[in-house]
């Protein structure tokens, strides 16, 4: 079997197969055969893999110990987006273990790829209810590749009740509102990570994933 070129980490968290459904439509847009996109729990095929990406849904440390509970995977994970560089892109509590640690039921470590903390979102309006769920609109504090002409009120649909603080303003490459800023996307190197939903995000979250899938870091 040849190595995937895009592989879709599969450690029990939910909206996979959506997400799995929006990486094989823009694959066959940018001309890769159905089964360039695999979705596995394979430490062996993320490391053969072209790209890797880590979808996500739930709490924070469970999802980090479920990814730690596939043999070989967080090695792997490791050495292919630190050591080879190999282009990732991380969806939702996926963005969020990029982070150096969690602070949701205690505190844990993340991956600590983009300094920063995970913590309770808490917008200044008390009214406003947590979850942040739905459509919101995303302002750019910078340029990507990934990302390259955005409309011009690009929004993008956001389930999530914690958010991740960047230490670094170079991280952090667009937010949304929610009564304060809420970072929605960071990106570094090799690394990109959204806290919405590109999946669930209409044509702005596929043109993302076409951008990633073209993305040469």
């Amino acid at each position: 079997m040849a190595s995937p070129a895009v592989a879709i980490i599969d450690y029990g968290a939910g909206n996979l197969r959506s997400a799995a459904k929006a990486f094989e439509r823009m694959g066959a847009e940018a001309g890769l055969n159905p089964e360039q996109i695999v979705v596995t729990d394979k430490a062996e095929v993320v490391a053969a893999a072209d790209r890797v990406v880590l979808p996500g849904d739930g709490a924070f440390a469970d999802c980090k110990t479920s990814i730690a509970a596939l043999p070989g995977m967080m090695d792997a994970l490791r050495e292919q987006v630190t050591v080879k560089a190999r282009p990732f892109f991380g969806i939702c509590i996926g963005m969020q273990l990029m982070a150096s640690r969690g602070l949701e039921h205690g505190q844990h470590d993340g991956f600590d790829w983009i300094p920063g903390t995970v913590d309770r979102l808490a917008p200044a309006d008390a009214t406003l209810k947590i979850p942040h769920m739905g459509w919101n609109d995303l302002q750019f504090h910078g340029s990507h590749p990934v990302v390259g002409q955005p409309a011009p009120q690009p929004h993008a649909y956001f389930v999530h009740s914690y958010a991740l603080t960047v230490e670094r303003e170079s991280d952090l490459l667009a937010t949304a509102d929610y009564a304060g800023p809420v970072t929605a996307i960071i990106a570094r190197d090799n690394m990109f990570g959204t806290q919405f939903h590109p999946e669930k995000s209409q044509a702005f979250g596929l043109s993302l994933i076409a951008g990633f899938l073209r993305w040469r870091p």
